[in-house]
C-alpha cells in the first residue's frame, strides 16, 4: 500500500521533472517507442481480411491496452521492491507523458525565429508541430499557427494526462498518450487513413472531451492572473469555443484568443488544400510574432494550474476510495 502522502506527489513532482528537463532527444522516450509500435503495427493490420475500419479499431485498441497493461506491470513490480520506489517510476511515467517544457521551447523557438527575421527558420521549426502546409504562410500566419498549437496542446500534452494520472495512476496516462500519439499518426481524414485511422479519431475526441472543458476555467484564472482578461477568456470560449472542426481544440483555442484578445482560426492548407474554417475572435486583431511570448506564457501558468487542480482530484479521488 503506497502511503497518501507519497501519491500526491505523483503529479507535483512529474510536472517539475518536465518543466526541468522536458523531453531530452538523447535519450530514450516511451512517446517514441509507441510511434515506432504504431508504424510497426500498421502494415501488419492493414493486411487483415476485414474492413479497414475493423483492422484500424484492433490496432489502436491492441495498443491502447498494451500501453496501459506494460506500465501497469512496471509499477506493480516497482510496488513490490518498496512504496518509494512504486511512486518513482509513476512520476517517470507522467513524466514522460505531460510536455510543458517541449511546447514552450518549441514556442519561444518561433518567436525568436520570427522576430530574427529568419523566416525559412521559422518555417522549419513550424513543420515539426502543425500538420498545415508552412511554405506559402506570412509571418503573421505563422504566428497564428503557433498559437493555435500552443492553446491546442495545452490539452493534449499537460491537461488531459494529468487528468488521467488523477483518476487512474500511470498506467492510465500512458494508455492517453498512446492514444493521443494514434491520433497524431493516423487520425486523418485523408485517403489514407479515412477508414483505417476512423476509430483512433473518434476514441482520441472521447478521451480529451473532458479535459478540453476543463481547460477553460484554467486557461480564464490564467489570463486573470497574468492579464485581467479572465472574463473575457470565458466569454469568447463559450461564443466561438464550438465553432472549430474538432469538438475539442476549439475550446483552448477560443480561450488563448480572448486572454490574448488576438483572432485565431481562418483558412489553412492541408496538403496543398484550402481548408475553410471558421475565425475564433473575430473581433480582435491577427496575432503578430510578439504574441506568441505571451501565449507561452499563458500555457505555463495554465498548465501549473493544472496540474495544481489535478493534484486536488487525485487527493480527492483517494480519500473517498
Amino acid at each position: 500500500m503506497i502511503p497518501p502522502v507519497l501519491t500526491v506527489l505523483v503529479l507535483p513532482a512529474a510536472w517539475v521533472l518536465d518543466l526541468v528537463l522536458g523531453d531530452p532527444e538523447r535519450m530514450p522516450h516511451p512517446v517514441r517507442w509507441m510511434g515506432a509500435a504504431i508504424a510497426g503495427a500498421e502494415p501488419r493490420f492493414r493486411k487483415l481480411h476485414v474492413d479497414l475500419r475493423t483492422s484500424g479499431a484492433l490496432m489502436a485498441a491492441l495498443l491502447i491496452f498494451v500501453s496501459w497493461a506494460i506500465a501497469a506491470a512496471v509499477v506493480a513490480a516497482a510496488r513490490w521492491l518498496s512504496p518509494v520506489a512504486a511512486v518513482a517510476v509513476e512520476v517517470l511515467i507522467v513524466f514522460a507523458c505531460i510536455s510543458t517544457r517541449s511546447l514552450a521551447t518549441e514556442a519561444e523557438g518561433m518567436a525568436q525565429a520570427l522576430a530574427g527575421g529568419s523566416v525559412g527558420d521559422a518555417r522549419r521549426r513550424l513543420g515539426r508541430i502543425v500538420g498545415r502546409d508552412t511554405r506559402h504562410l506570412s509571418r503573421s500566419q505563422m504566428a497564428r499557427a503557433t498559437v493555435e498549437t500552443v492553446a491546442e496542446n495545452l490539452v493534449d500534452g499537460v491537461v488531459a494526462p494529468l487528468f488521467f494520472a488523477a483518476i487512474g495512476g500511470a498506467p492510465l496516462a500512458a494508455a492517453y498518450r498512446m492514444v493521443n500519439t494514434l491520433d497524431a499518426m493516423v487520425g486523418y481524414r485523408n485517403e489514407r487513413y479515412r477508414r483505417f485511422g476512423a476509430f483512433a479519431a473518434r476514441i482520441d475526441d472521447a478521451a480529451n472531451w473532458i479535459p478540453a472543458r476543463i481547460s477553460v476555467p484554467v486557461i480564464a484564472l490564467a489570463a486573470q492572473i497574468l492579464c485581467r482578461r479572465g472574463r473575457t477568456s470565458r466569454a469568447v470560449a463559450a461564443s466561438d469555443g464550438r465553432r472549430h472542426t474538432s469538438p475539442n481544440a476549439g475550446l483552448p483555442e477560443a480561450a488563448f484568443s480572448g486572454a490574448l484578445k488576438v483572432r485565431l482560426g481562418g483558412p489553412s492548407r492541408y496538403g496543398g488544400t484550402i481548408v475553410e474554417k471558421p475565425w475564433i475572435g473575430a473581433q480582435f486583431s491577427g496575432v503578430q510574432p510578439a504574441d506568441i511570448s505571451r501565449a507561452r506564457d499563458l500555457m505555463v501558468l495554465a498548465s501549473l494550474l493544472s496540474m495544481v487542480a489535478m493534484t486536488l482530484l487525485s487527493l480527492a479521488l483517494r480519500m473517498i476510495w
